[in-house]
């Protein structure tokens, strides 16, 4: 159990923990939810479980357990081998003195020396190297192929094409020169021991053995143990070593999940690729098809069989579930097709090849009936009308049709009272008049109301003078009194910005003229102008 903290209890609730302790490890009791609202495992030690005292743990968790730090700095990258950053136009000071690069020394330079250095001839500057640090943890110091450069390995594989090739052409020079040998010395080399063809056998490489001999090096003898004692057997692997593995066909890290204990891959590897040719297309494919499908369906067949109550196990009596299951599927067939023969006997069978008799065809029969000048029948027995399963000539609220049977302006009504409105309540003749009056009586309410209706008067605009008032049309400003009131309104707004020119008496005048007004107007700020930043 995991605590959040050692705290004192009594015998009492030391005794009621182990307790719930021992009902939670039976599952009688929920297991114990940490802060995520994960349950814990009960089984888990108290020693494991239980969060060291500097923590300060409030509620029971196992985060003391898992990796909580980890360092950013981190990383898996490489230099950058061979990469440039900068290249310079002339010597700089402090860079090198042979190649002019100012990331390392004349000590470390690796260019071949000059004989005169770009120190002295600022020409051929060589360009600077990426210079990068990087903070590995201990498994990244650690790891010898951080940097490795897979396409590297393409050489290795040449070398060693190279000398298989070379191999292989010794090998065929060596067999052509005893061929050679043997035809001009057919008398001495007639007879060849038995140990010169074992040391040839020896010096064939063993990967160029042709399939027919190489059959044979698949055989692995396995010890069997049986109660008699034990003996050797022969176990043949049917896939030969140039066959590619199972779990090499696709290296998609999100390919085919390949199980090393079982050897099994159930899916298939390419999934994507010609079906003809492909020699490998998963362990599924082998398990729906064939026989494995059939014994599949057996297993299956005895699963239901058992949990309707027929008592067959497949494991336990195979020969009863295998005969039961012969059993159901013919009687199985026999019930298809009998339920095949009845639906052909009642509907006729219009794939085969019958003559339809004569009566179906042309809708003809000798059934006569008579009927009189009013319709009534005399003699005979009048065809009945098909009926459908819904309910026909069914009227309610008095209406003698039903609804839909009416249709106007995109919408449905009833035909006897022409009505819109489902489910109301007929008012026959009466009422198809008065919804008329009431149209009628609509447009010529719309008709008066479009002749008596008038164009807007125009409300002629006033004209405003600069306090509010209307402008009278003999006003006339005098060009000398708005000079001087555009001068008293810059003093009076002077000393507002500044209240120490303000002086001690100030006169007060009510009297404001249109000058005045006018001045003010040209002087004030307006908020809402977008050059008012520029007026001053």
């Amino acid at each position: 159990m995991a605590t959040a903290s050692v705290a004192f209890k009594s015998r009492e609730d030391h005794r009621k923990q182990i307790e719930l302790e021992e009902a939670r490890k039976a599952g009688l009791a929920p297991a114990e939810l940490d802060e995520d609202g994960k349950e814990i495992n009960p089984h888990i030690p108290q020693y494991m479980s239980s969060a060291p005292w500097y923590l300060n743990a409030e509620r029971p968790s196992l985060k003391h357990q898992r990796k909580w730090k980890s360092d950013p700095n981190y990383t898996k990258s490489w230099y950058d081998r061979g990469a440039k950053i900068y290249q310079a136009d002339k010597y700089r000071k402090g860079a090198c003195e042979n190649c002019g690069a100012m990331t390392h020394d004349v000590k470390s330079c690796m260019d071949r020396p000059r004989k005169v250095g770009a120190k002295w001839t600022s020409k051929h500057i060589a360009p600077d190297e990426k210079i990068e640090t990087f903070e590995l943890d201990y498994d990244g110091k650690r790891d010898r192929w951080n940097g490795y450069d897979a396409s590297t390995y393409s050489c290795v594989i040449e070398r060693y094409e190279a000398r298989d090739e070379a191999r292989r052409k010794f090998l065929k020079d060596q067999q052509l020169k005893k061929l050679e040998e043997k035809n001009n010395n057919q008398s001495g080399e007639a007879g060849v021991s038995d140990e010169d063809d074992d040391e040839d056998d020896l010096r064939v490489d063993e990967a160029k053995v042709d399939e027919s001999k190489q059959m044979d090096f698949a055989k692995v003898e396995k010890r069997v143990r049986t109660t008699g004692g034990g003996s050797t057997g022969t176990v043949r692997n049917l896939r030969i070593r140039e066959d590619t593995a199972k779990y090499l066909l696709n290296l998609d890290v999100d390919s085919a999940h390949y199980d090393p204990k079982t050897r099994s891959m159930r899916e298939d590897p390419l999934p994507d690729a010609d079906p003809n040719e492909k020699f490998y297309g998963g362990d599924n494919q082998h398990r729906n098809s064939g026989e494995a499908l059939e014994f599949k369906q057996l297993n299956i067949h005895a699963w239901e069989a058992f949990e309707k109550g027929q008592d067959v196990h497949m494991q336990a009596a195979p020969s009863q579930a295998e005969l039961l299951y012969k059993n159901f599927k013919v009687i199985k067939g026999k019930l298809k097709s009998q339920t095949k023969d009845d639906i052909l006997e009642k509907y006729g069978n219009a794939a085969a090849e019958e003559e339809i008799p004569r009566e179906l065809l042309l809708g003809q029969s000798e059934r006569e009936v008579e009927y009189d000048r009013a319709g009534r029948i005399i003699k005979g027995q009048e065809k009945a009308l098909p009926r459908s399963k819904y309910e026909e000539d069914v009227y309610i609220n008095n209406h003698t049709s039903v609804w839909g049977s009416w249709w106007k302006d995109h919408q449905w009504g009833y035909k006897c009272c022409k009505q819109m409105i489902r489910n109301s309540y007929c008012t026959g003749a009466a009422g198809i008049e008065a919804a008329e009056a009431a149209t009628d009586l609509m447009k010529a309410n719309i008709a008066r109301k479009e002749a008596t209706e008038e164009m807007p008067t125009q409300v002629e605009e006033k004209r405003l003078a600069t306090w509010g008032t209307d402008i009278p049309d003999d006003l006339v400003l005098d060009e000398k009194l708005l000079v001087e009131a555009l001068k008293k309104e810059d003093e009076r707004k002077r000393e507002e910005r500044d209240e120490r020119k303000r002086k001690y008496n100030v006169r007060w005048n009510d009297e404001v003229t249109a000058e005045d007004m006018e001045a003010y107007r040209m002087k004030r700020v307006l908020h809402d102008d977008p050059m008012k930043d520029f007026l001053h």
